[in-house]
């Protein structure tokens, strides 16, 4: 979301997300490299906080339409790339739980009646089609309570972080780490303490001036794909 006056911890914490989904991403280039699950536990979180700030800034709700706008545009625009470099997906690209994340959180912050229904009502949809949703319905409810936390003392961010740890699967992660598996341990610590390490940041890292992620970032979620799909092609 556009904002005249810049933050550079929220700027800085957007790159940092955006790395955490490339390194995430790496490990379908076809190289062995599992451990990169864990930093990419960071990045939805991450993602998801930013959010959460922008809201708690700005109650524009044209700001907040347009953003919602773009989330859409780019939902559709990632789909096939998205596709193309993981073609053992069982769900959407991550924008639509995004999008449907900012519903929920933004609905419950107007307070109005209509705007209450609507989050509810979207939380439902994403509950019946949870199967299709990077993220399921707990990352559509992870913006929200991001929100919730943003502006209260750290230890409150344990609950973004349970429910960070749901959506990313904690029975599968919980069972590989009963398997030994050396990434499954670390990526629930990766889970927990994740928005946390965020809200830290952005309390902390304000003097930090990062270069600006303004509207053109929405492009570089798509690109990634295209590239990395490059990058498996000439390492194959």
């Amino acid at each position: 979301m556009h904002m005249t006056q810049r933050d550079g911890a929220l700027d800085l914490l957007k790159w940092l997300a955006l790395l955490s989904m490339v390194l995430d991403h790496l490990r379908y280039v076809g190289y062995s490299l599992d451990l990169l699950y864990v930093p990419g536990r960071l990045a939805f979180p991450w993602f998801c906080l930013a959010m959460a700030a922008n809201l708690s800034r700005s109650r524009q709700v044209t700001h907040q339409w347009r953003y919602l706008g773009w989330l859409i545009l780019f939902s559709a625009i990632s789909e096939i790339p998205y596709r193309m470099f993981i073609p053992d997906h069982d769900t959407l690209n991550v924008l639509p739980t995004l999008a449907l994340g900012l519903l929920v959180a933004r609905g419950w912050q107007q307070k109005t009646l209509p705007s209450r229904l609507l989050a509810v009502a979207v939380l439902v949809l994403a509950a019946v089609f949870t199967e299709y949703l990077m993220f399921g319905v707990f990352g559509v409810l992870l913006p929200l309570a991001m929100l919730l936390v943003i502006k209260r003392p750290w230890y409150f961010s344990l609950l973004p972080g349970l429910i960070c740890l749901a959506a990313n699967q904690w029975e599968v992660l919980y069972y590989s780490a009963r398997l030994g598996n050396s990434a499954a341990i670390p990526g629930i610590a990766a889970c927990l303490i994740a928005p946390w390490l965020g809200l830290f940041l952005l309390r902390h890292a304000r003097r930090i001036n990062p270069p600006a992620m303004r509207r053109w970032a929405y492009a570089l979620y798509p690109l990634h794909f295209l590239l990395l799909l490059i990058v498996r092609q000439i390492a194959a």
